[in-house]
Formats: structure tokens, C-alpha cells, sequence
């Protein structure tokens, strides 16, 4: 247990955010105005939380080879990722062999921005190939 299975950083820019926007049909402005954002109450425009769930199953999704043997996929939103418009933002991912058992793995992702965790108790369940 614990093996580091998968880990990769992702470049994150608000241009990321506009084409996510259009893929998702999610348009609220907290994701890419700042004034909006801020208005609410925010620290800036946000990362939409889907798409920083969807980023941090990426890499173990390519380490299985198969979408289709993850059974499972759970995360808690702890923290926003900020989007500077600048700089965008960058979030990395680490995943880990949490349990095995007979029917598969649990994986447990690690994930940050600026070295805080933005999902917390993010795990995916994922099938041997012949269950």
C-alpha cells in the first residue's frame, strides 16, 4: 500500500476555464470574471469544481488504460482553485494504492494548489480487468 501509481501537474488559464464553460454548459461568471467573483464575495474567478475532479482522475485513468474499470469515484471540495489571469494556476495530483482487495484497488488522490489540498478524501474505486 502507498505505492505512487500516478502523479501529473496541470497548467490551469482561464482559457482552460472558457472551453470547459462551453464543453459543460456551466457559464457562471465566478469562473472567469473577477468582478463577478469578487462581488459575491470571492477571492477571484474559480477553477469549476467538476473540472478539478475530472483533472484528478486524468492520471490514473491513463495509468489503467480503461475508463471503464473505474467503479467508484468520489471527492470532498475543500478548497477553490484561484485562476489568476495571468499566471492561471497550477494543480498537481498524486495518486496512491490505498487498499487492495478481490475485486480491485482503491486509489487515494492527493490534491493541490499552492501546496494546500483542494479535494479532500478523493478516491476511486477501480476493477481488475477480469471482475
Amino acid at each position: 500500500m502507498g505505492e505512487v501509481v500516478a502523479e501529473r501537474e496541470f497548467h490551469l488559464t482561464r482559457d482552460s476555464l472558457v472551453r470547459y464553460a462551453g464543453a459543460s454548459g456551466d457559464f457562471n461568471p465566478i469562473h472567469y470574471r473577477d468582478d463577478v467573483a469578487t462581488s459575491v464575495g470571492l477571492p477571484g474567478v474559480l477553477a469549476h469544481g467538476m473540472l478539478t475532479m475530472g483533472i484528478a482522475a486524468q492520471p490514473v485513468v491513463d495509468w489503467i488504460g480503461d475508463p471503464g474499470l473505474v467503479s467508484d469515484y468520489q471527492v470532498r471540495f475543500t478548497r477553490p482553485v484561484l485562476v489568476d489571469a495571468t499566471d492561471g494556476a497550477l494543480v498537481r495530483v498524486v495518486a496512491k494504492v490505498g487498499a487492495v482487495d478481490d475485486v480491485g484497488a482503491r486509489i487515494d488522490l492527493t490534491v493541490t494548489f499552492s501546496d494546500e489540498t483542494v479535494l479532500g478524501k478523493a478516491q476511486l474505486r477501480i476493477r481488475t480487468g477480469s471482475a
